[in-house]
């Protein structure tokens, strides 16, 4: 059972059930509330999507360390499961399974809200997921990309199922205000963005991380294509691009909140100056790994920002 929830990737599915749930009852719902609106979305409906999205992510996670034994082997000797505690025919089953209940569950919901077509969100993904273990993370900056977007569609999977549902009941309320859901979708879309560049980076940081596996198996990753120091410039860039991001959200929409401004400074802005400096004197793969699990924490804490949020617009509307 240990393997298994390790293959999974049990702790990063939490996340993403957690994710979904706090877009959905910290962000999404409080602010239709302030405009005495409700989710329109039933909550066994929701879950559907949750555990559909979940059982996505955990195929993606079983067919890449089905693809990666060999460069894993040598990165990560430790962590290989497939071929050692879960056979690979086993493994290959597990991911076959997930995506078929996961693709159901998603045309189901899709039906649900009356856009079947949304359903082939989740059979695009399984293909992505599909071709990334076996090709796109070889080639150089794509892998990166993929998981970042993916991981970003995580919190806007919430609202793009919402929004159809809210859009029809509240039609005539919405053109008789001249009113749209649109600052709902804002809102998500900026837990997205955070996701994407805060995961975008972690994916390079992992790279250098596994330099000398990549390197060995011929895969074109940045670090290997650019070098170490290159790479660190542009995660460096990244960096900066996502503290630039969280000053202009800051003073642009969240201004004259003192609670948002501490945990902005506290909870991202000090902890990716101090990777900054971090990642100038790594050296060794203790170093990106110990980068790369601070960068995760500063990705759940971007996201358990949702509560604080939650709190403003409870008890400040």
């Amino acid at each position: 059972m240990l393997a298994f929830l390790k293959l999974i990737r049990i702790q990063n599915l939490i996340i993403v059930a957690v994710t979904q749930y706090l877009m959905r009852y910290a962000i999404i719902e409080p602010i239709l509330k302030i405009n005495n609106f409700e989710l329109q979305l039933s909550n066994f409906n929701f879950f559907i999507l949750v555990f559909s999205t979940v059982l996505l992510t955990a195929a993606g996670y079983v067919i890449n360390d089905y693809f990666d034994t060999k460069t894993d082997i040598l990165n990560r000797p430790d962590s290989v499961v497939v071929g050692r505690k879960i056979g690979r025919r086993t493994a290959m089953t597990i991911h076959l399974i997930f995506n078929i209940i996961a693709i159901i569950g998603g045309f189901y919901i899709s039906y649900k809200i009356g856009l079947y077509q949304l359903g082939f969100i989740f059979f695009l993904v399984s293909g992505i997921l599909w071709y990334y273990s076996t090709s796109y993370k070889r080639q150089f900056l794509i892998g990166n990309l993929i998981v970042a977007i993916l991981t970003g569609l995580v919190p806007l999977m919430v609202i793009l199922f919402e929004m159809p549902v809210l859009n029809k009941e509240y039609y005539e309320i919405l053109l008789a205000k001249k009113a749209n859901f649109n600052h709902v979708f804002f809102w998500v879309a900026g837990f997205s963005f955070f996701a994407f560049i805060t995961t975008l980076i972690r994916e390079i940081v992992k790279d250098m991380q596994d330099y000398e596996g990549d390197s060995a198996y011929g895969r074109n990753t940045l670090p290997i294509i650019l070098g170490i120091f290159y790479t660190k410039l542009v995660v460096s860039i990244l960096i900066i691009l996502t503290l630039i991001s969280l000053a202009y959200v800051y003073f642009k929409f969240l201004i004259g909140s003192d609670l948002t401004l501490w945990y902005i400074i506290i909870g991202e802005i000090s902890p990716l100056l101090f990777i900054s400096f971090k990642l100038i004197t790594a050296k060794n793969k203790d170093d990106y790994k110990f980068i790369s699990t601070l960068l995760k924490i500063i990705m759940l804490i971007g996201i358990l920002y949702s509560l604080v949020e939650a709190y403003i617009f409870t008890y400040n509307f």
